[in-house]
């Protein structure tokens, strides 16, 4: 289970107007807490297991029912038979005979009213494991919780084909529990209610879907206002009879023999024959049965096998094509494996299930949302936004896809699409020209809470020139900036239709739409974010748009404004380096140049992140009067939160305005972008001065984790050219890298931004692969201290589940910088507060650990990699990819307010009002038609904290790549 307060995915912030946005990370999510006095304890336990046979752990979740926040607690439960507690994390646990007592861990010992906290515990037994039957918080006897009911879409089958007109029957079981009943089931196509069903059997006809892939769930509900949903079941309804085949992708080794299943998708009236042949590829691979198949009125959907042999010396892939007259034929795609490859056929099923049309986790054009599921919040405020960290992550998996089957196209493709509706075209950034980069952008302080904005605008304070964007036009011949902005509404829920090349064609436009979120200093949490169009023209909002909630000046023009995020562009690049060296040991290098020398470009204005915001002296820049920069002084040489670019939609009258951060996290660094971009010749980039400032900056980065290392060995937050934002003085004694100030939690502080252990793995995953690659010694000095801390932290029980890092805490400082003779560091230090088993980030660990490995010959390293690939791949499969429950405790923020000035209205494209009144669900209404909005409903008025299983694109990408790294690199 996850601890309640914090996200994967996270949170980035974005610009507004001249320039006075904190941009904000992708990666976590906020939590609050209600304050209240103490009273009498109202409370519920959720108890749950993951049992061994001999061992198990116990988590629980304790749910403050009640009106008053809970100030301190003490859990007490007893066992009724031998268990033993081992070890206790998110508290202090004791146990005497067979009552267990958890004290709380000081951070988490204050439970907001409907808030949660998760802690757990590790026990031996033997005999019978029987769960406690009653719990006591402060001594009070804790109510249970009610379960919520359980259903199941039972028809029609996942991977189902439909002919266009044909009425598809769905049906569904359900049970409640408690004594409860169910009351009636639902039944949706993704968020569209089809109908529902009071009575069981609970059934529903449907005809008229539309064709193509659909996402179908049951929702049920119960007697006491509880419900859930079911798991997605995909299916597809194609424009006349077809042939199906799953699964669509598949990996035999060589010298074996795989299958996959054919049946129709409709009732024939007579007798029909499916043959199955090569169509193309590997003539290593062969039918070797199920060649013809014979399908009648009678067997039509029961499946038959076809089965593909390899031979013991061939590679690559082969399409068979099974078809049959007046069907539409079938393709499936088969890879032959090398002998030993098990983890290669992993990567290809889970690849396979991502890319099924039918599950969900791409748009009709193609893009990868978040998530599969749309109720979702964290940096995206809904599951069917993307961020440019899904872009970078499809290309990626689309790489190691070409790595595997030689297949190259989809790389290609994946390239495309991004460059097609992540990066702002002509159209979307129309004045570029009239930039003046000898005075890149107006000052606008940040402050620190969200009711201090509007930001007044400061043409007084110094600003220093831009040096690069003469020599990006010169290398590009064009003024436009090729980077990708960093968030987009897929499906226009919001309905602004900011589409790739329009302005503002409104709700009724059925394409991805760009957005902007965060704009309002460190505590705006995604929970009081007023989203806005990236052009801004007025349509909606208020009378200037949104514009004055967010910058304040004398007058307002219509805009343009868009917010890069540096890690997903690195990413990308990282991607290509990868595809090329793959593509060339393939000798297909030709297959893939031309993208590779994009991924170069975007490299090169990549750099406007390694800039001070207002490109202004990069030192001990204390006031807003400190000097501005010169050029390249200006210059931090690391990744920072954002880099942003905007201006006026008035072609005839036009201004615009470019900036970078002086805010640098260590989650954000990629030294082995920074090595490609300035020492693999096919992604250097073409300007005069970029290969140099990567090379510099790969160096600084690799510095910047050795300055940030806690003694333990964990990488702590970041520096900050601009102390608060705006350029105030920091604490007395608080230590600096080249000047730049030590800031524990950059950017965003609702959670703290250095919390997350995902940002370590991540972060550390690039190191690992810069080290494998070049065996650098300073990424080999911090790596072998890192991954010693992280292995002594981690726990993999016998049954493969396992406990990783997940929130961690900090104290003390680093030693100020002094690259001749790096401090020790031993005045910081970090500690881990919770553990979850979190599959995504788990694999982004277990990535770090093979590349680690591989060049180190760490055994521990490799085996624990191993370890946590083959415990989620065994534990935690289900229809989709692999994915674990999470309880979101943070939910109960739906209803926070979100800040709006006294006497400032206006209206959301769909009509929701925004005003001084707003909360984050009022002008988010969308919401309310969710199928599983009534989880929310159920948790806001006091019920349990709602458990979601999510299928992030990113965390199902991340996995994937981690069996396919490890094939490479240990199997």
């Amino acid at each position: 289970m996850h601890p309640p307060p914090r996200r994967r995915s996270g949170v980035r912030r974005l610009l507004t107007a001249a320039a006075a946005a904190l941009a904000l990370p992708l990666t976590m999510l906020s939590t609050g807490s209600t304050p209240a006095q103490a009273a009498a304890v109202q409370c519920s336990v959720d108890y749950r297991t993951n049992d061994w046979g001999s061992g198990f752990t116990a988590e629980l979740t304790l749910t403050n029912r009640g009106a008053d926040a809970i100030d301190g607690w003490t859990l007490t439960y007893d066992y009724a038979g031998n268990q033993k507690l081992s070890n206790g994390w998110n508290g202090t646990w004791s146990q005497s005979g067979r009552t267990v007592t958890v004290k709380d861990a000081g951070y988490n010992g204050r439970i907001a009213a409907g808030a949660a906290v998760t802690t757990g515990g590790q026990f031996t037994y033997s005999g019978s494991n029987a769960a406690p039957t009653s719990f006591a918080i402060n001594g009070t006897t804790c109510a249970g919780a009610h379960q919520p009911p359980i259903a199941v879409l039972t028809s029609p089958a996942a991977g189902a084909v439909y002919t266009q007109g044909e009425t598809v029957p769905l049906a569904a079981t359900a049970a409640a529990a408690d004594q409860a009943t169910v009351t009636k089931v639902e039944f949706y196509d993704d968020t569209e209610l089809l109908g529902s069903d009071s009575s069981a059997p609970f059934t529903l006809s449907v005809a008229g879907l539309t064709v193509g892939s659909h996402s179908l769930v049951a929702k049920a509900y119960d007697s006491m206002g509880a419900s859930a949903s079911s798991t997605p079941v995909g299916i597809t309804v194609a424009s006349g009879p077809a042939v199906v085949a799953t699964p669509s992708q598949l990996g035999v080794q060589q010298g074996e023999s795989g299958t996959y299943e054919v049946k129709l998708s409709k009732q024939p009236s007579a007798n029909v024959t499916v043959t199955t042949a090569r169509a193309s590829g590997n003539s290593g691979l062969s039918v070797s049965g199920g060649a013809s198949l014979t399908f009648t009125s009678s067997n039509w959907n029961t499946a038959q096998k076809v089965t593909i042999a390899a031979d013991t010396s061939g590679s690559g892939t082969a399409v068979f094509e099974s078809s049959a007259p007046g069907h539409a034929k079938a393709a499936v795609t088969v890879t032959q494996l090398g002998a030993e490859k098990t983890y290669d056929a992993r990567f290809l099923e889970l690849y396979g299930k991502i890319t099924n049309p039918a599950n969900g986790y791409f748009s009709p054009e193609g893009i990868p949302y978040h998530s599969v599921e749309t109720l979702i919040v964290e940096a995206p405020d809904h599951g069917h936004e993307t961020t440019s960290e899904a872009y970078s992550y499809l290309l990626w998996l689309q790489a190691m896809y070409g790595k595997v089957t030689g297949d190259w196209s989809k790389f290609n493709g994946a390239w495309d699409i991004m460059e097609k509706f992540m990066i702002p075209t002509h159209a979307d950034q129309p004045t570029n020209s009239f930039y003046n980069a000898s005075k890149p952008a107006t000052y606008a302080p940040e402050h620190d809470t969200p009711n201090e904005y509007p930001s007044q605008l400061d043409s007084g304070v110094s600003v220093g020139p831009d040096p690069i964007a003469s020599e990006l036009k010169s290398a590009y011949g064009t003024d436009d900036v090729y980077g990708m902005h960093w968030i987009q509404d897929v499906d226009n829920v919001y309905g602004y239709g900011n589409s790739p090349g329009k302005c503002e064609a409104g709700p009724s436009d059925t394409g991805p739409s760009y957005i902007n979120t965060f704009q309002r200093g460190p505590q705006e949490s995604v929970w009081e974010t007023v989203p806005q169009p990236t052009c801004d023209a007025f349509k909606y909002g208020g009378t200037n748009g949104y514009l004055d909630l967010f910058t304040k000046d004398a007058s307002y023009a219509k805009q343009w404004k868009f917010t890069n995020a540096p890690d997903a562009d690195a990413r990308a690049v990282q991607a290509a380096y990868w595809a090329d060296l793959w593509a060339k040991d393939q000798g297909k290098g030709a297959a893939v140049s031309a993208t590779v020398a994009k991924a170069a470009k975007m490299g090169d204005y990549l750099r406007y992140a390694m800039y001070d915001k207002y490109f202004k002296k990069i030192g001990n820049c204390t006031s807003p009067s400190c000097p501005a920069g010169t050029g390249k002084d200006a210059s931090h040489y690391l990744l920072s939160w954002y880099y942003a670019w905007g201006g006026a939609t008035d072609t005839s009258a036009g201004w615009a305005w470019r900036i970078g951060s002086s805010h640098a996290h260590g989650g954000y660094q990629n030294p082995l972008a920074a090595y490609a971009l300035s020492n693999y010749a096919p992604l250097k980039p073409k300007s005069a001065t970029g290969a140099d400032d990567w090379a510099k900056s790969m160096q600084r980065q690799l510095e910047f984790y050795r300055w940030l290392q806690a003694d333990e060995g964990g990488i702590a937050g970041g520096a900050t050219n601009s102390w608060a934002g705006r350029y105030t003085t920091p604490p007395s004694g608080t230590p600096t890298f080249y000047g730049m100030h030590y800031d524990e939690k950059p950017v965003y502080h609702d959670p703290p931004s250095n919390q997350w252990f995902g940002f370590q793995a991540w972060s550390m995953e690039r190191v690992a692969e810069l080290y494998q690659q070049t065996g650098n010694a300073l990424a080999k000095s911090v790596l072998d201290k890192w991954v010693d801390w992280a292995l002594s932290e981690t726990t993999v029980n016998p049954d493969g589940s396992f406990r990783i890092p997940s929130t961690l805490q900090w104290s003390g400082k680093p030693d100020t910088w002094n690259a001749s003779s790096p401090g020790a560091n031993s005045g910081l230090h970090v500690s881990v507060a919770d553990y979850t088993n979190d599959v995504g980030v788990a694999a982004a660990y277990a990535k770090t650990l093979t590349y680690y490995a591989d060049r180190s010959g760490d055994t521990e390293a490799a085996s624990t990699a191993k370890a946590l690939l083959d415990g989620m791949w065994a534990n935690n499969q289900d229809a989709l990819g692999i994915a674990v429950p999470e309880t979101r405790a943070d939910y109960n923020r739906f209803d926070d307010p979100v800040y709006v000035p006294n006497g400032w209205s206006g209206t959301m494209p769909n009509g929701d009002a925004v005003n001084s009144s707003s909360t984050f669900e009022s002008i988010r209404s969308f919401y309310q038609d969710d199928p599983a909005w009534s989880k929310i409903e159920s948790y806001l008025a006091g019920g349990a904290a709602p458990t979601f299983t999510y299928h992030r694109f990113w965390a199902q990408a991340d996995i994937a790549l981690a069996m396919g790294s490890y094939a490479e690199l240990l199997e």
